[in-house]
């Protein structure tokens, strides 16, 4: 068997907030749709109630979504598939522990300039641990979701 792409998809009270910092933490690229928007407004398919303007530019309004710049232009059905992360708004804030998180891995010697990097884009840092066979700080992201950098 082919191993099977995917993407990881985040529940998000501003999907647009979050893809721009999880891009600025992770050197992604905020995926471009505008042509298409404009395309699909200008022939009626999709009414000014679907999209939002976010820093000049239009977007979907229900979220967006992030790439690996080396996969910006890729199919997301291709072989392989491209490294994306989606943000989709939900009505409901986060109420208890993620039962998934990224961990940045950047590793020992750059573990401090990262947070500290990080926690410029709106991160905050929650705790470390420094430990034998261990170590990683766990941040929280600009809407409380856990993540790890190690």
């Amino acid at each position: 068997m082919n191993p099977i792409g995917y993407q990881l998809t985040f529940d998000a009270r501003d999907a647009h907030a979050q893809a721009r910092f999880w891009a600025a933490a992770l050197g992604y690229v905020v995926e471009d749709h505008e042509a298409m928007i404009r395309d699909l407004l200008e022939q009626g398919v999709a009414g000014d109630d679907d999209v939002v303007e976010v820093d000049g530019q239009l977007f979907w309004a229900t979220g967006a979504a992030i790439r690996h710049p080396d996969d910006v232009d890729r199919d997301p059905f291709a072989d392989p598939a491209p490294r994306r992360l989606l943000f989709l708004n939900v009505p409901e804030h986060k109420t208890v522990k993620n039962r998934l998180h990224l961990d940045l891995n950047v590793g020992r010697d750059r573990i401090d300039d990262e947070v500290a990097r990080l926690a410029g884009l709106g991160a905050t840092e929650q705790y470390r641990v420094d430990e034998p066979g261990a170590f990683h700080t766990t941040m929280t992201d600009p809407e409380g979701n856990e993540f790890c950098v190690q």
